[in-house]
């Protein structure tokens, strides 16, 4: 059976319907961008596709095993990239998918930066590149992205094990963090890097939602 096939027969028909309705990656970044972030104010989550549309939010990792879900059911390559970073920041995970054989990005993010990538990228590398200079801290301007995973295929395990799972998908995780990875430029390099400005670091400031679940940009 094939793995769009396989999806299909796992899901509930409300499932299926939404699935269904998000056959782009357009669309799906439209619906994850109307989709509360997860705070995580209770502890870390991990959460499948299934256990997302059950608690109505999702954090980085999470949209992005959503959008790999929503993307295999349409016959998309489930792949997704880590991006790392160094200390004290934190990695951010996106859902690849190619179009006319252009790499792009859906994101899930509550910042004015990290998010959706157009299909304009010949490489994952490139990919990757277009959000080094986003990637900073608020208070010093330290630009942080180190280094980016090789595109991770979700395709090698079985949908009832991510897709639809009750469990924790730290496994997943833990799986996707330890893969292979290439380092964003030289250690030299990476000494001599310019700090982002005030301004920059101003748009690092807006964030989509609240924290009391108000959604300030539509």
């Amino acid at each position: 059976m094939r793995l769009s096939e396989t999806i299909k027969a796992l899901l509930t028909p409300p499932e299926r319907k939404l699935f269904e309705r998000l056959s782009t990656p357009a669309k799906v970044q439209d619906w994850l961008e109307a989709l509360p972030p997860n705070f995580e104010l209770h502890g870390d989550t991990y959460m499948s596709p299934r256990s997302v549309l059950k608690e109505r939010k999702a954090h980085c990792m999470e949209g992005a095993v959503f959008a790999a879900a929503v993307f295999a059911y349409h016959g998309r390559e489930p792949q997704l990239m880590d991006l790392q970073t160094a200390d004290p920041d934190e990695d951010h995970v996106v859902a690849l998918f190619k179009d006319n054989g252009y790499w792009g990005a859906v994101s899930k993010t509550n910042h004015s930066i990290l998010r959706y990538r157009d299909a304009v990228y010949k490489t994952p590398r490139e990919l990757a590149l277009s959000y080094f200079h986003e990637y900073f801290l608020e208070e010093n301007g330290k630009k942080t992205l180190r280094a980016f995973s090789k595109p991770f295929a979700l395709s090698r395990y079985a949908p009832a094990r991510w897709v639809t799972s009750e469990k924790s998908l730290e496994w997943l995780t833990d799986t996707l963090d330890w893969s292979r990875h290439f380092p964003i430029a030289p250690k030299k390099n990476l000494k001599a890097l310019r700090r982002a400005v005030e301004i920059e670091r101003n748009n690092l400031r807006a964030t989509e939602w609240t924290r009391r679940g108000e959604r300030r940009y539509k």
